[in-house]
C-alpha cells in the first residue's frame, strides 16, 4: 500500500489516494507495475545512485548496489534497511505494509484540506477491490467518519463481495479498456465479460452517486472510432446517466519499470494527439453520453 496526499486528479477537491496493491489484470500499458502483487517492494532508481555503497553495507542479504542485476531481486526481502541509509533516495519503498488503523490515522492528518476543498479519499491501486476485506473495513470506518469516498477500479472483481463498499462511494471510476473480449484478453490478460457485467451492476446499487466510465486511450490498441462508439453505446444502454472520461496514453510510469528491473515493452503504443482525442470525445457525446475531465 502507498498513500498519496494532495491529489487533484482522482475526484473532487483535494484528495488523499490510497493505492492498494494487487491487480488481476496485466495491462501492457500499466503505469503502476509495483502494484501487480500484494507484497512489499523496494525500487532502485539508478539515475539517482551515486555508488556510495551505503545500501550494501546494511543489506542483510548482501545485495550489491545494482539490486536489479544478478539475483538481487530474488534475494531482496524489502526489509527497507537500504532505504533508510540511502543519501539520494535511490532506494525507495514503492509498496509498504500498513495497518488499517494506521491508514485511517494518516487520512485524519488531511481532513482540513478535504473540508475546505470539498475533497476526500480515493481508493485506487493496483486494484482496491483485490483486497475486499480491507476495502470493506476502510470504507466503512471512513464513511462513518463523514469522509467523501471515491473508488478507481479496473472493474474485474466479484460484485456481491464488494457491493457494500461500492454503496458507500460518492464517485466511482471504472475502466472500460476494449469492447472486444479477445482483444481485451490479448492486452490485459483477461476477458472483458466480467467487467461489462460489473459496469451494468453499478446501476443496481442503492443510493445515488456519480459514475464515470474511463477509457485509457491507447494508440494502436483501442483508439478506433468503432471501439469508442461501441463503448459509448454500451454505457448508454446500461448506465444512461453515467459520464465517460477519455484519458490519453502516457509513459510516466517508465521510470518505475527501470526501478523494478522490468522490461518496459510499450514501444508499440502511442499517445493520440489533441485533435484525435477531441474527435473521440465528440463521438462519445454524439452517442448521448456526457464526458468528464478530472485531469
Amino acid at each position: 500500500m502507498q498513500i498519496q496526499p494532495f491529489s487533484v486528479n482522482d475526484g473532487e477537491g483535494i484528495r488523499t489516494n490510497i493505492f492498494m496493491a494487487g491487480c488481476p489484470l496485466r495491462c501492457r500499458w500499466c503505469s503502476n507495475p509495483e502494484g501487480f502483487r500484494q507484497e512489499e517492494v523496494v525500487g532502485w532508481y539508478s539515475r539517482r545512485c551515486i555508488g556510495c555503497g551505503a545500501c550494501v553495507s546494511v543489506c542483510p542479504e548482501g545485495i550489491g548496489t545494482d539490486m536489479n542485476s544478478g539475483n538481487g531481486r530474488e534475494l531482496c526481502t524489502a526489509c527497507g534497511a537500504c532505504v533508510s541509509v540511502c543519501p539520494e533516495k535511490a532506494r525507495t519503498r514503492m509498496v509498504t505494509l500498513m495497518d488499517a488503523d494506521e491508514v485511517i490515522r494518516e487520512i485524519h492528518r488531511y481532513r482540513l484540506f478535504f473540508s475546505y476543498s470539498g475533497g476526500g479519499v480515493t481508493f485506487s491501486g493496483g486494484e482496491a477491490t483485490s483486497q475486499p476485506e480491507l476495502l470493506e473495513y476502510l470504507s466503512r470506518e471512513l464513511y462513518d467518519m463523514g469522509y467523501s469516498l471515491t473508488l478507481e477500479s479496473c472493474g474485474y472483481f466479484d460484485f456481491d463481495s464488494v457491493r457494500p463498499a461500492l454503496e458507500r462511494m460518492d464517485l466511482i471510476f471504472m475502466d472500460l479498456k476494449h469492447m472486444d473480449p479477445e482483444v481485451h484478453r490479448e492486452f490485459t490478460g483477461v476477458s472483458n465479460e466480467k467487467i461489462l457485467r460489473n459496469i451494468a451492476g453499478l446501476g443496481t446499487l442503492a443510493g445515488s452517486r456519480d459514475i464515470v466510465i474511463r477509457i485509457p486511450v491507447i494508440g494502436g490498441v483501442n483508439n478506433s472510432e468503432d471501439n469508442i462508439k461501441a463503448s459509448a453505446d454500451y454505457v448508454k444502454s446500461v448506465l444512461p446517466e453515467a459520464k465517460m472520461e477519455l484519458l490519453p496514453y502516457h509513459r510516466l510510469g517508465q521510470v518505475k519499470y527501470e526501478a523494478l528491473g522490468l522490461p518496459f515493452g510499450q514501444e508499440g503504443f502511442y499517445t493520440p494527439d489533441k485533435e484525435e482525442m477531441n474527435r473521440l470525445k465528440a463521438l462519445v457525446r454524439e452517442q448521448g453520453i456526457k464526458t468528464a475531465d478530472y485531469r
